[in-house]
């Protein structure tokens, strides 16, 4: 491949990177609101597809959450590009507190003491998909399924952690569209200013020309 690494990146500069990037978050920010204030579509559509990202972040739905945020936008009519950017509202550094209080308020719903801890709701996740797998090779023989701690699974994480990110997610849902709704309206505005700027130079200095050539013609002439 042309654009592969020489040196591919190892486990730990990764999950480094993950949490810091090499450019730095400002210039990731920076490069997030610069694709945003791009988007053509309506200020309302762009956040609308925002809030869906976010949204779906609050979901235990982990490697899905492009897809959710996407199914979302379509059912609401928001922009879908939006939505996959609204989704790096779950990242690395604010997961732990999104999963505490999704986990939290789903057990306290249904009435259920589990723990929040993060590290044991990833190690959690990490079995659940292995048990995926194991199940998905026992349709071809290949060993005993993990329906068993699947079920488990399910009825002790998943489900309270999919009922209590609903109300956590809506309200910040909520938020980014009503926060995001006049800065993508400014930066558009501000583009548009900008556009209608250039074109009006390029038409002076295309009449300008012209008049030349007209002059230059003329003076040919004669």
């Amino acid at each position: 491949m042309v654009f592969k690494r020489r040196k591919p990146l190892s486990t730990l500069e990764r999950v480094r990177q993950g949490i810091y990037p090499k450019s730095g978050w400002r210039r990731a920010v920076e490069y997030l609101a610069h694709r945003l204030r791009r988007l053509p579509d309506s200020p309302h559509k762009v956040s609308l597809g925002l809030a869906c990202g976010v949204f779906a972040s609050f979901s235990p739905l982990f490697g899905l959450h492009f897809m959710a945020a996407m199914l979302c936008a379509w059912v609401v009519r928001g922009n879908l590009i939006a939505s996959a950017i609204g989704t790096l509202f779950g990242n690395p550094i604010t997961f732990p507190a999104i999963a505490y209080v999704s986990l939290g308020f789903g057990r306290w719903i249904m009435g259920d003491r589990g723990t929040t801890d993060f590290d044991i709701v990833v190690k959690a996740f990490a079995n659940a998909f292995a048990g995926m797998w194991q199940t998905t090779k026992s349709f071809f023989g290949y060993g005993p399924s993990a329906w068993d701690r699947l079920a488990l699974f399910f009825q002790d994480l998943f489900l309270p952690y999919l009922v209590g990110g609903i109300i956590p997610g809506l309200i910040a849902g909520t938020i980014t569209y009503y926060v995001s709704r006049p800065v993508v309206r400014a930066y558009q505005a501000r583009r548009r200013e900008k556009l209608l700027k250039r074109i009006a130079k390029a038409a002076r200095q295309g009449h300008a020309t012209t008049a030349a050539a007209e002059r230059l013609h003329e003076a040919g002439g004669g």
